[in-house]
């Protein structure tokens, strides 16, 4: 079974820095593509970053370039998003998702998520 288990949010002053992580049970993570979505409330569920299976490529959202990074570890089968320069819009519950339609939050298999609240 393909599961995954996101940590790591919490309270921070913008400025501030957090780092996500998705931990990975059922299959390893450069064998499916990882992203990281998030969703604000009233908004709709949208992508922040992505790596490809194979570590062929990433992609992040031009709201969070240069200020996030994704990342593996693969001796601990987890995959990681540093988040620096936080802003209260990054305000929001982040998912992490195995295996979905590219970086689009559709298919694939999400964690339950975490909060992340940057406060001003």
């Amino acid at each position: 079974e393909v599961l995954v288990v996101e940590s790591g949010g919490g309270l921070v002053q913008a400025g501030g820095s957090l780092r996500l992580s998705c931990a990975a049970s059922g299959f390893t993570v450069d064998d499916y593509g990882i992203g990281w979505f998030r969703q604000a409330p009233g908004k709709e569920r949208e992508a922040v970053s992505c790596i490809s299976n194979n570590f062929g490529s990433t992609y992040y959202a031009d709201s969070v370039k240069g200020r996030f990074t994704i990342s593996t570890n693969n001796a601990k089968n987890t995959v990681y998003l540093q988040m620096n320069s936080l802003k209260p819009e990054d305000t929001a519950v982040y998912y992490c998702a195995a295996g979905t339609l590219g970086c689009s939050p559709k298919g694939g298999s999400w964690g339950l998520g975490t909060q992340v609240t940057v406060s001003s």
